[in-house]
């Protein structure tokens, strides 16, 4: 357009007020506006494939319309500007195909905006990638396509997959165990459900099964799905559909009276952004739902874009009733973003390279250019980083990041923020607490929420279904051990007449006590002809697969089956042990009499008794004519003092304290010893002893004898386990088939051991009492529990009544009634000797040690200190040995000052006849004073002796130094002993 300035002026202000008025945008008008320097614009062309008949894309193209208007507005010296080519997909993946090849084609467009679904660009983005030519969404969440790794297409979205840890956290909130995810059957429904299950399994949370809905699917289609999940215990449902499929879900979910009280419907973030704009009619039916969406602070911007967006787009739909949405923002801001990148792009390489094929079969694909642009833009797109009216806005691994979602309920015909979900703090109840350690606190996370039913208390999450099929409980089938499960069939109808038993009346019990009442059936596990038909573990399984509701019967808690199943609290006492055959180890032979006692013991007894006579000698033998004598006598003496002592026969007489003091101690030692000698005697000749022929199972293993165990029984894996072979495992099934193994024994094809549960092993007990025992170790198991499938809400309350039932009267009627005369008094798990051994008595022989070695101390200080002038007078080089020698010739003489002597021979006062008194050669000059035994003869022969004279004679004893002190003669020292 030419003409003077002046008019280019007022041409360019008209311009600006159109785009302000936003009338100046339509369908494939070129912004060819100048800049305020005069120079001309650059039109740049950029596609828009879009589903111009859904609310989506009529939002989406609204808000591009004004986003190109307000940015080139804002930035009028750009000297470029772009230029929509739109296509409308109508809704079919072919046709947004198609669309977008005739822009790349034939347009050459720079970029594409669009599609609207993730089915559309799946394929779209391809071609994108091909041509290189960028492919922008806003609308496309599925997770699916990130995976594709293209470089040339950008989410202008969030994923759908950042919403699901934001419904787990709503799943946990409120304890539900279990939930029911409803989608539409193709690719945005079907890429979604992955992340979401593996996110509630995180927290162990149950998806029993995935409700699939075609999206071609009829009203009575819809009905027949909803029916099968009324009839299921689950509560809780997460719809993830389109919003045309959703809504007829949720409107014939309430005809059926699935939107009353107990119920919990949770809509995915598609279906919360758009469901204002369904009619009046179907928001009826979405009364109590939660839902999730993307959060959009808010601003003056927002606020000021949405009453333009508002009054523009009911001009142009005045028949559709719409809101701005997410999906909107989303788009305006994506519309910034590529005109930012074009501009910073350039101009320079906005031509496409063809490539020549000649001939007239070349398809459209072969004959897409390449842009060269392409890859600057590229790089351009994901520099960009702004503030756009959805928030921050910049891409990330080619998609906007993750943000805070809301949580809505839906209420009347508008929705109420109950909280919001951040992916730093979980969910929390207000936007300004998103800072604080949310995850830890125990105050509510959310919100009043009004639940479907127009109900305030929060919903259980499960119901036991009132119409419909019972719980159905499997139970074993067995020929042996019947106490805990019996089967009866009838003969005729191969069914069975009554299911019984010890395991089955504790069920009934337990249900009885539950706060609500639960429908239930016995299912025996058999096969038609009325056998088993499998293992416990295969019954087990049974519960996995869905076949049962749950499993009652003598079913062992175990690790690995709780991998797959939940159990209840167990109702029975716990443990595996060893059950073994016992034989009366008290042989009657002529030496029993020493079995009482260990041979240490015996040993150790022995040496005390010889020790006490020694140090009773020693302590009586200068003062005690009992134990003088010759050598013989003396031995003798002290063999029979100390020995005798054991019946208390003693008659020698003990005069010294210390060995009173000794002798009591001992006599004490000797009691104990020989009542627990006797005690331990009389039980060895009068009580049947019974020892276990097996006391360890690794001497099983090493003899490679053979072991049992119950048939179906989890035990045959333990044993396995344990590296026994196979071939030496015997099975068995009634309690009859045990005892004859034991009797065959493990040489004669039968076992010597067996390994089974405590509560089996007391029955058998009970009817083969005193012929086997259990030895140790006791393997720790949990106990009989009942079973349900993984993440049952039964679980928790069934736990409950089992507590209330065991506790009570009523668990012992039912033991009485089943084990009333399994008892065995001579039951005992541990087997032990009869015995004695020194451990039990080592304290006794201490003290007694103890107080005898004291005594010889105390004695020898006595004695040395009395000799201490004779130890004084020894020549320094006089030996070791002689010093000895000369001391216990000292000690061999009787002491004749002690009182005992006295008493018994009382003589002249003036007489001493001490050692240290003998006169000179010759006989003594002291005429009162008789001989002296000693230990070989009754009279000492003074040539034996060696004498001193006065001082300063010379002694005949080199052994003795003269005394200076001494003007007495002394006796030094003995020449020769006696």
């Amino acid at each position: 357009m030419k003409g003077s300035p002046t008019s280019r002026i007022n041409f360019n202000s008209f311009i600006t007020i159109c785009l302000f008025l936003n009338v100046c945008f339509s369908e494939g008008v070129v912004a060819q506006s100048q800049n305020t320097t005069g120079d001309a614009t650059i039109p740049v062309k950029v596609g828009v494939v879009l589903d111009m008949d859904s609310l989506v894309g009529k939002i989406g193209m609204s808000c591009m319309n004004m986003a190109l208007s307000d940015f080139y507005a804002t930035h009028p010296h750009y000297k470029t500007r772009l230029v929509f080519n739109t296509k409308d997909s109508m809704g079919d993946v072919v046709a947004a195909a198609s669309a977008a090849v005739e822009l790349i084609r034939n347009v050459e467009v720079q970029a594409i905006i669009g599609p609207r679904s993730s089915m559309q660009a799946n394929f779209v983005i391809s071609l994108g990638n091909k041509s290189q030519v960028p492919i922008i969404s806003f609308s496309a969440t599925s997770p699916s396509l990130t995976s594709l790794k293209s470089p040339y297409f950008f989410r202008a979205a969030q994923s759908g997959s950042f919403q699901v840890n934001a419904i787990r956290d709503i799943v946990e909130e409120f304890g539900w165990r279990e939930v029911v995810p409803i989608y539409i059957d193709n690719l945005f429904g079907e890429t979604l459900i992955p992340y979401l299950t593996a996110a509630l399994q995180e927290i162990n949370i149950r998806v029993p099964y995935l409700s699939v809905i075609p999206e071609s699917a009829d009203d009575d289609l819809i009905t027949k799905e909803l029916y099968k999940l009324m009839n299921n215990q689950t509560r809780v449902f997460i719809v993830h559909a389109t919003m045309p499929l959703g809504s007829r879900i949720l409107v014939k979910a309430e005809e059926i009276g699935m939107m009353s009280e107990g119920y919990v419907w949770i809509m995915t973030d598609s279906m919360t952004t758009l469901w204002r704009s369904i009619n009046s009619s179907a928001i009826n039916a979405l009364q109590g739902i939660l839902g999730v969406k993307s959060y959009v602070p808010k601003s003056k911007e927002l606020e000021n874009f949405t009453v333009r967006w508002k009054r523009k787009f009911q001009s142009d739909n005045p028949n559709v009733n719409a809101e701005m949405n997410i999906f909107g923002l989303w788009a305006y801001d994506a519309t910034f973003a590529v005109a930012r990148a074009v501009e910073n792009a350039g101009t320079a390489n906005l031509r496409f390279n063809r490539t020549n094929i000649s001939g007239s079969g070349a398809t459209d694909l072969e004959t897409l250019g390449v842009s060269q642009n392409g890859p600057q833009l590229i790089k351009e797109l994901s520099k960009i980083n702004f503030t756009g009216l959805s928030g921050d806005f910049h891409f990330v691994n080619g998609q906007l990041e993750s943000s805070v979602f809301q949580i809505v309920n839906v209420n009347g015909n508008g929705e109420r923020r109950v909280g919001f979900w951040t992916p730093q703090s979980g969910l929390v109840k207000d936007w300004k607490s998103t800072n604080t350690s949310a995850k830890s606190s125990s105050k509510p996370k959310l919100g009043p929420i009004i639940w479907p039913g127009d109900t305030n208390s929060v919903p259980k999450g499960w119901k036991i279904p009132v119409e419909g099929k019972k719980l159905k409980i499997g139970v074993p089938v067995k020929d042996g051990f019947t106490e805990f499960v019996k089967v009866t069939w009838d003969s005729n109808s191969k069914k069975a007449k009554s299911i019984g038993g010890y395991c089955i009346d504790v069920f009934d019990a337990v249900m009885s006590k539950m706060p609500y009442p639960v429908p239930y059936e016995y299912v025996p596990f058999a096969t038609p002809e009325g056998n088993a038909a499998g293992s416990y573990n295969d019954l087990v399984d049974q519960v996995f697969y869905g076949i049962y509701d749950g499993v009652v019967g003598d079913i062992t808690i175990v690790a690995n089956r709780s991998l797959y199943v939940d159990y209840t609290l167990p109702y029975t006492e716990s443990g595996v042990s060893m059950l073994v055959p016992v034989r009366d180890n008290n042989k009657k032979n002529a030496w029993v009499f020493l079995q009482p006692l260990t041979s240490d013991l015996w040993v150790t007894s022995g040496c005390f008794f010889v020790f006490i006579g020694f140090v009773v000698w020693v302590l009586e033998h200068r003062i005690n004519e009992d134990f003088r004598g010759p050598p013989a006598h003396q031995v003798g003496t002290s063999f029979w003092f100390s020995f005798s002592t054991m019946v208390f026969a003693h008659r020698e007489k003990v005069v010294s304290n210390l060995s009173r003091f000794v002798v009591i101690i001992w006599c004490f030692v000797v009691l104990v010893l020989t009542q627990s000698y006797t005690a331990s005697l009389t039980s060895l000749l009068t009580v049947e002893q019974l020892q276990p022929t097996v006391t360890d199972i690794n001497q099983l293993l090493k003899r490679r004898e053979s072991v049992g165990f119950l048939s179906a029984s989890f035990v045959k894996d333990m044993l396995l386990e344990m590296k026994f072979d196979e071939s030496h495992i015997k099975k068995y099934g009634t309690l009859e088939e045990l005892h004859d193994l034991f009797t065959e024994g493990s040489a004669k094809g039968g076992i010597s051991a067996a390994l089974d549960e405590i509560p089996y092993i007391r029955l058998f007990l009970s009817k083969y009492c005193g012929k086997y025992t259990t030895v140790k170790p006791t393997f720790k198991t949990d106990g009989f529990g009942f079973v349900f499938q993984k993440g049952s809400p039964l679980v928790a309350d069934v736990s409950r009544a089992i507590l209330n039932v065991t506790q009570g009267d009523e668990m012992q009627k039912i033991h009485n009634k089943w084990f009333n005369n399994a008892t065995c008094p001579d039951f005992d798990p541990t087997v032990s000797s009869n015995s004695l051994g020194l451990e039990s008595f080592w304290g006794l022989f201490l003290i007694a040690g103890v107080a005898s070695i004291s005594a010889l101390i105390i004695f020898a200080a006595m004695f040395l200190y009395e000799q201490k002038h004779v130890l004084f007078q020894f020549h320094p080089e006089n030996s070791v040995w002689r010093k000895v020698r000369t001391m216990f010739r000292i000690f061999d003489q009787k002491d004749l000052s002690s009182h005992t002597f006295k008493k018994t021979e009382p003589r002249d006062a003036s007489c001493h006849c001490s050692v240290h008194s003998i006169g000179a050669y010759g006989s003594s000059t002291n005429t009162n004073c008789p001989p002296s035994p000693s230990v070989g003869s009754n009279q000492i022969d003074p040539s034996d002796f060696v004498f001193l004279v006065e001082q300063g004679s010379v002694t005949d004893s080199p052994d003795i130094p003269p005394s200076p002190e001494r003007s007495s003669i002394e006796l030094a020292d003995y020449s020769h002993g006696q």
